[in-house]
């Protein structure tokens, strides 16, 4: 009878684990491959050269100032957009006004209006922002000189020193909305009478968010930073969008970017690949870690 049951088990997965070692699993192995030769993309030869694309990018100034990059963005981009995300899941859903556990009036427009920034395509919010950012005509500049704060104006794209953190911004702006949905679930499935026994024992909503919202999301919270970091280290279609030469002095390339000039702009396809097997492994090993460090007891109710 058992034998039966994984005979019956085995035929059932046979066609995904197929289709997965196909399509998931095969790309991943000639990615590899190719990462061990010399190909250009335009012969049909490809020269085996072994671990010389590797030996090269660990001496490439260039892949490690992109890689720069994208730690300060794995840094930034989840920490505001998570903070932002669960402040105003927060403000929605549980303390909209002492002694209650509801949220503001009208939740529901409220999250939709937040969601709409995650909806829009990569390429129509590169060029709006394009428009927002613009030194001249762009509505910021013209805000800032409005209220007095003239002095803060800047070429917000054109300036080293800030437009890394302008393309970070424009991520949050894309992203929060998203979270705020996904934190706002996870908190209206929490007991309401957790809430309402904290404020009985004198809890603030701060101590309220803290001792209780928070441990109860934790999970949430892990994977909505797993997939912020997947954003943060990939990053490729907005930066590409805006900034394609990798910003004044270089300074908004990424490594999907140095992946993409290699290939396209350099016929390295070799090397573009050998990129690509290390952007790969940095994510799997960012995911891992962020298990990892956060691993504790599931908390139940």
């Amino acid at each position: 009878m058992g034998h039966g049951k994984y005979r019956i088990i085995t035929l059932f997965l046979a066609a995904p684990l197929t289709l997965y070692g196909v399509f998931v699993l095969s790309p991943f192995a000639q990615a590899f491959y190719i990462s061990l030769t010399s190909w250009t993309g335009f012969t049909a030869a490809q020269p085996f050269v072994g671990l010389a694309n590797y030996r090269k990018l660990a001496s490439d100034p260039g892949f490690w100032t992109a890689l720069e990059h994208n730690a300060l963005l794995l840094v930034a981009v989840p920490l505001v957009t998570i903070a932002l995300g669960l402040f105003f899941a927060s403000t929605l859903n549980v303390g909209a006004s002492a002694g209650t556990v509801k949220g503001v009036r009208g939740a529901g427009p409220y999250q939709k209006l937040f969601f709409l920034p995650h909806i829009l395509p990569a390429v129509i919010t590169a060029v709006l922002w394009q428009f927002l950012y613009n030194p001249q005509l762009g509505p910021i500049n013209s805000a800032l000189d409005a209220v007095g704060l003239g002095s803060l104006k800047a070429t917000w794209l054109g300036d080293p020193a800030v437009a890394l953190w302008s393309l970070a911004a424009i991520m949050v702006w894309t992203g929060v909305g998203f979270y705020v949905v996904l934190f706002s679930a996870a908190m209206q499935s929490i007991p309401k009478d957790i809430y309402e026994a904290a404020d009985l024992d004198g809890s603030s909503r701060a101590q309220a968010m803290w001792r209780i919202t928070l441990p109860l999301l934790r999970e949430t919270v892990q994977v909505a930073w797993i997939y912020l970091g997947i954003a943060a280290l990939d990053a490729f279609a907005l930066f590409e969008v805006l900034l394609p030469d990798g910003g004044p002095d270089n300074s908004t390339n990424v490594v999907a970017q140095y992946l993409y000039q290699a290939a396209f702009q350099n016929g390295e396809f070799g090397y573009a690949s050998a990129i690509g097997v290390v952007l790969c492994l940095l994510t799997l090993l960012m995911a891992a870690a962020t298990f990892g460090l956060s691993r504790r007891e599931t908390i139940e109710f």
